[in-house]
C-alpha cells in the first residue's frame, strides 16, 4: 500500500515546487533575480486583513499593503462582495462610445470629493499610464494652442512611474539611467530639504525665468516622495511653486498615485497644500488592492480644447484594452462607500499619532535617524551599520519575524493598512528594535 504523505510535508513539496516552477518562468519587477540563489522567495496561498500567508501556514503583517495599495485588509469582504455582484452582469467592455453604470457612478462620485474645477475622468490601469495620460494631454493641449513646450519640469528625487513618459519625469537615477539617451525633455528643480524652502524658490524662479516659456508642465508628488526614500516637504513650498509656474502658463499634475485616498492624512493631499491642479494622478488604493485601475482627472478648459469636429483632428487618441473595467470600479464604488459609512479619515487622524508614537520608540537607537510621518505614512532612516546593505538585513530578518518590509536602501518605512490594530504595529516596532540592534 502507498504510504500517505502527511499534509504538513505535503505543503512544503508544493511550495518548494511552486518555488521552482517560478524560477524557471516568472521575471519579477524590481528585482535582480540571481538575488534568490540565496534569498528564498515567497509564495503566498491567502490573506486576510493585515495579514499573508505562505504555504507553510507562516503569516506576514503586511507592512507596506503590498506596494501601498491595500487599504482595508486583503480580502475585505465588503468589496469582494461588490466585485462577486458586478460578476453577475457585467465584467467588462469598452469604454469607446460605450459606458455603464460603475464608471459613471464612480466619476460623479469623485468629482464630487474634488475641487469643483475638476470634472473630467479619463481612465487608465496603473499608475504610470495615468502619468503618461497627464504628460500627452498637457503637450496636445499647448500644441493645439500653437504653442511650442518641448519640455517637462519635477521635482529633484522625485519618481512618477516606469514608462518610458513617467521615467523621463523622475530623479530617481537608479530607474531612469540606463535609458537617458530615449527619454523625452525633462528639466529638475530641487527639492527642499527642511522647512526653509527659500534657496529651492528662487533656483524654481530663476529656471523659470530662462525656459518657462517652454515647458509644459510641472509634475511633482505632494507632500510625499514616496520611491524617493519616503522624503516629506513642505506644503507651503508646494502651494509658491506652483503659483509661480502657473505665471509662465505652465500646467500642475500633481501625482497622488501613492499618497491619494487617505494616505497623505487627507482625503486627498491637494486639500493640504491648497492648490489644485490642472492634472491630478490617481492609482494605487483607488481599488484597495482588488484590481488595476487608474484615473487622470482633469479640468473642462483642458477638455474643450479637444472638443471638436471629427475633421479637425483634435481628439486626444490615447487608449487601454482595458480602460475603465467594470469589476474594478466595482471595487472603486466600494471603497468610496468604506471611506463614506466608517469616516476613516478621522480615524486615520488618531491612529496615525498613535502609530508616530509607538514608530518613535526606535529613536533610543542611535543608529536610526530622521523619523518622520505623514498621515499613514512612516519612515526612518538608517544612518549606522556594520552590514553593506543596511536595508537588505532588515527585510530578510523581518521576514523571519513574520513581517513584510520592503526598505528603499537604508530607508525604512510603515505604510500599512489602515485596519492595522495598536497591537500589531506594537509587534513591528518590537521587532524592529530587535533587528535594528543588530545593525
Amino acid at each position: 500500500m502507498k504510504k500517505l504523505k502527511s499534509p504538513k510535508k505535503e505543503q512544503k513539496n508544493n511550495a518548494q515546487s511552486l518555488v521552482k516552477l517560478d524560477l524557471e518562468h516568472i521575471w519579477h519587477p524590481c528585482t535582480q533575480m540571481k538575488e534568490h540563489e540565496k534569498i528564498p522567495l515567497v509564495p503566498i496561498k491567502k490573506a486576510k486583513g493585515v495579514y499573508l500567508y505562505d504555504f507553510n501556514g507562516k503569516s506576514y503583517i503586511d507592512c507596506i499593503s503590498s506596494w501601498w495599495v491595500n487599504l482595508f485588509g486583503h480580502c475585505n469582504p465588503y468589496i469582494a462582495k461588490a466585485i462577486k455582484k458586478q460578476l453577475d452582469s457585467l465584467e467588462h467592455t469598452l469604454l469607446a462610445g460605450f459606458s455603464h453604470k460603475p464608471i459613471i457612478s464612480y466619476s460623479a462620485r469623485l468629482c464630487a470629493l474634488l475641487p469643483k474645477k475638476l470634472t473630467k475622468c479619463f481612465y487608465a490601469d496603473n499608475g504610470s499610464s495615468a502619468v503618461e495620460v497627464a504628460l500627452k494631454m498637457s503637450f496636445a493641449y499647448h500644441q493645439l494652442l500653437g504653442e511650442k513646450r518641448p519640455y517637462f519640469l519635477s521635482l529633484s528625487n522625485s519618481y512618477h512611474g516606469e514608462t518610458l513618459g513617467a521615467l523621463s519625469v523622475g530623479d530617481v537615477e537608479l530607474y531612469k539611467k540606463e535609458y537617458k539617451d530615449i527619454l523625452i525633455q525633462s528639466l529638475t528643480t530641487p527639492v527642499p530639504k527642511d522647512s526653509d524652502f527659500s534657496k529651492e524658490l528662487a533656483s524654481l524662479k530663476s529656471l523659470l525665468e530662462k525656459k518657462g516659456k517652454n515647458i509644459c508642465a510641472f509634475i511633482l508628488e505632494p507632500l510625499v516622495q514616496c520611491a524617493g526614500n519616503m522624503h516629506i516637504y513642505s506644503k507651503d513650498f508646494i502651494k509658491a511653486a506652483c503659483e509661480l509656474c502657473r505665471q509662465f502658463g505652465i500646467h500642475i499634475i500633481f501625482d497622488e498615485i501613492a499618497v491619494g485616498f487617505g494616505r497623505s492624512g487627507s482625503m486627498f493631499a491637494l486639500e493640504q497644500c491648497e492648490v489644485v491642479p490642472d492634472f491630478l494622478c490617481l492609482s494605487k488604493g483607488i481599488t484597495g488592492g482588488f484590481l488595476p485601475l487608474s484615473v487622470v482627472v482633469t479640468h473642462n478648459d483642458i477638455y474643450k480644447a479637444f472638443y471638436a469636429p471629427y475633421e479637425s483632428h483634435k481628439a486626444f487618441l490615447h487608449s487601454h484594452s482595458y480602460t475603465g473595467n467594470a469589476l474594478a470600479l466595482a471595487a472603486a464604488n466600494a471603497v468610496l462607500d468604506i471611506f463614506e459609512k466608517e469616516d476613516i479619515i478621522k480615524k486615520n487622524k488618531s491612529k496615525s499619532e498613535k502609530i508616530f508614537a509607538l514608530w518613535q520608540n526606535l529613536e533610543k537607537n542611535k543608529k536610526l535617524g530622521n523619523f518622520r510621518h505623514q498621515g499613514m505614512i512612516f519612515a526612518f532612516d538608517i544612518v549606522q551599520s556594520k552590514h553593506k546593505r543596511a536595508g537588505m538585513f532588515v527585510y530578510q530578518e523581518a521576514l523571519q519575524k513574520g513581517l513584510l518590509l520592503r526598505p528603499l536602501g537604508n530607508t525604512i518605512y510603515l505604510m500599512p493598512p489602515y485596519i492595522i490594530k495598536e497591537k500589531q504595529v506594537a509587534y513591528i516596532v518590537q521587532t524592529l528594535e530587535e533587528i535594528c540592534q543588530r545593525l
